[in-house]
């Protein structure tokens, strides 16, 4: 019988390089998705920015991330990366920490 197929050797190297592969790929994945975070959460941010002006325009005063959420302005205080928002005493929206 003429029988053709993977021998144990050929199998065990093709394993490896998929291996060696997946050892370059997940880490330039993890990086890449750190960085949408932060990008995503500086468009929170410009969002939330115009949340807090229209809130003003219809309240005269300047609102907290409560007063917001409350009033349905946003729906969280949470950036994508996990991290909080804060708006100053002047209305100006940033990330908590920075």
């Amino acid at each position: 019988m003429n029988e053709r197929g993977f021998t144990l050797i050929e199998m065990l190297i093709v394993l490896m390089v998929i291996s060696v592969l997946l050892l370059i790929v997940i880490p330039n994945i993890t990086k890449h998705n750190g960085m949408i975070n932060n990008k995503g959460c500086a468009a929170f941010v410009n969002t939330v920015q115009a949340q807090v002006k229209a809130y003003e325009m219809e309240n005269n005063k300047i609102p907290t991330i409560q007063e917001l959420i409350d009033g349905k302005y946003i729906k969280s205080d949470k950036c994508p990366n996990g991290r909080s928002i804060q708006i100053n005493s002047n209305g100006e929206v940033s990330e908590s920490g920075t």
